[in-house]
């Protein structure tokens, strides 16, 4: 039996990973965070919520713009 494939912090982040409030930070150390912007204006929200993000109300699918 192999190990078990090493997640990436993208894996990681749950809800984050694919929702349009979410911004992906990356330390000049390589750490990786992810900022909502909702907690930027409505106090219910963490700036960096703790990983992975299971359940949010803000939650919104990020779309697919076509070009």
């Amino acid at each position: 039996m192999s190990a078990p494939a090493e997640k990436s912090p993208q894996t990681r982040a749950g809800f984050c990973q694919e929702c349009c409030h979410a911004r992906r930070i990356e330390s000049d150390r390589g750490s990786v965070f992810f900022l909502c912007q909702l907690a930027l204006t409505d106090s219910r929200f963490q700036k960096y919520p703790r990983l992975p993000v299971i359940s949010c109300i803000g939650y919104q699918q990020k779309t697919v713009s076509s070009v």
